[in-house]
């Protein structure tokens, strides 16, 4: 939008312009005025103070930000309540046959339905209502409060102020009874105890304080004052000035630092006093304790799933975040406590109770071995052959041997049968006997038929024998 004023500045006009921007918002040049002498605000953009050129604005002003088009057809007024305008004498032609009104009709009354209506009796004729038609602009439409009678709210003050002046006659009619009671008695122990009730029910009412006093209890009042104006505020106070502020604990320049911005100081102030006795331990204590650690493991959690490909986001779905943390703790614990007893289902709790055998706490048995001069076992107990993780001795298809007990010709086989065939049916001796002479019988057929071409090749070097 350009601005009214199109005139052509020079650089040096246009320079001091800017240094006179600068200095209205620094504050150290009084702040420009509109058409009806108010300040305007030197931090608005410029393309919102600028007036549009249609407007021909000669000096700067706001006024085409403000609604400057107002309809005056617009009102905020409201109905009259209970208004009545006129009271005819008689029935009217058109009027409600209930109760004679003109303004309205018979299916639309208000009125107690009578046995027989004013169109009939001609007695009793209600005065006309007041009617009226109002255009409301867009905030009279949406006012909640429009046409509300403050005054209708006073009947609810008065039941209040009732009760609480009974209730203060109440309490004053106990506390004569009480009086009544500790002088008719004559025991003193008595007395002294009814004589703490008294006091008791006495500071029910002076207990009670002014809620007026209360609201205006620690409160600080700040003025804002800026260059376009400035407005009021009132702060809670929440600090208990019986506390030492922070920064006091300890006047080390070399101490903790604190920052008066953020009112913070991450370290310990008093690093070599006594915990127990210690108030105070830096804001970092509590980024490490409490529901902040629980946060921050949630959000590591959070991470390492979306890492390994879980969608998951602790800002974007917390609520799903926080539900699969839990679920992973209960799997968690599940899996523990299934790992600890397969180990102790396995390898035995020696931390349990329970009695272990004599032989394995002494190490002795009634078993008789033999030994021999070098340590070896040679009578009473087999040497066992260390096993490994696969399975061993495992044979399948009425084989004696495993697979790769027996090599010949570069191939593995079973040393039972001689068969290189894996997962073959056992033949056993038979199938040996049968495979030898299978051999046999193709090493005579290799010998007949290469004799057989050593033949031929003499015969067609030489045809003449």
């Amino acid at each position: 939008m350009a601005t009214a004023s199109v005139a052509f500045k020079s650089r040096e006009d246009h320079r001091k312009q800017l240094e006179l921007e600068e200095a209205r918002k620094a504050g150290l040049a009084p702040a420009e005025l509109d058409e009806d002498g108010k300040e305007i605000n030197p931090h608005i953009p410029q393309y919102m103070s600028s007036a549009p050129w249609y407007l021909n604005a000669e000096r700067p002003s706001l006024k085409h930000q403000r609604k400057w088009k107002s309809d005056p057809n617009y009102t905020k007024s409201w109905y009259d309540r209970g208004a009545k305008i006129y009271q005819a004498d008689r029935y009217r032609k058109g009027s409600c046959e209930n109760c004679g009104a003109m303004t309205h009709d018979a299916k639309s009354c208000m009125d107690r339905p009578r046995i027989l209506g004013a169109k009939w009796t001609g007695k009793h004729i209600a005065p006309d209502e007041k009617i009226e038609q109002f255009e409301l602009d867009y905030d009279g439409k949406r006012d909640r409060w429009n046409g509300y009678d403050a005054a209708s709210y006073a009947h609810i003050i008065e039941r209040y102020e009732a009760r609480d002046e009974a209730r203060k006659k109440y309490l004053k009619d106990q506390q004569l009874k009480k009086l009544e009671e500790k002088n008719n008695k004559e025991d003193e122990e008595r007395g002294d105890s009814e004589d703490e009730d008294f006091e008791d029910v006495l500071k029910v009412d002076e207990a009670k304080v002014d809620e007026s006093k209360q609201m205006d209890f620690a409160k600080v009042e700040k003025r804002v004052r800026t260059t376009g104006g400035g407005s009021t505020g009132t702060v809670r106070n929440l600090r208990i000035r019986e506390d030492t502020a922070k920064y006091l604990l300890n006047l080390d320049v070399n101490s903790a630092h604190y920052d008066p911005k953020t009112r913070s100081m991450r370290e310990d102030p008093l690093p070599d006093m006594d915990p127990n006795e210690k108030f105070y331990a830096g804001d970092n204590q509590n980024r490490v304790s409490g529901q902040a650690l629980e946060f921050k493991q949630l959000n590591i959690h959070a991470w390492e799933a979306f890492d390994k490909g879980h969608d998951v986001h602790m800002q974007a779905a917390p609520s799903q975040a926080e539900l699969l943390y839990k679920n992973y703790k209960v799997n968690k614990e599940k899996l523990k406590s299934q790992t600890k007893e397969d180990i102790m289902e396995k390898y035995g709790n020696a931390a349990s109770e329970e009695i272990l055998p004599r032989e394995l706490l002494l190490g002795q048995s009634e078993r008789e071995v033999e030994y021999d001069c070098a340590g070896r076992i040679v009578k009473g107990q087999e040497m066992s052959i260390p096993r490994s993780k696969y399975e061993e001795d495992v044979f399948i298809n009425n084989h004696t041997a495993v697979w790769g007990s027996w090599w010949k010709d570069h191939q593995w086989g079973y040393k039972c049968c001689k068969q290189t065939i894996r997962n073959s049916y056992c033949t056993g001796a038979a199938g040996i006997e049968a495979a030898e002479a299978s051999a046999d019988l193709m090493k005579a057929n290799i010998a007949r038929k290469e004799s057989a071409e050593d033949f031929m090749m003499h015969m067609i070097r030489y045809p003449s024998l």
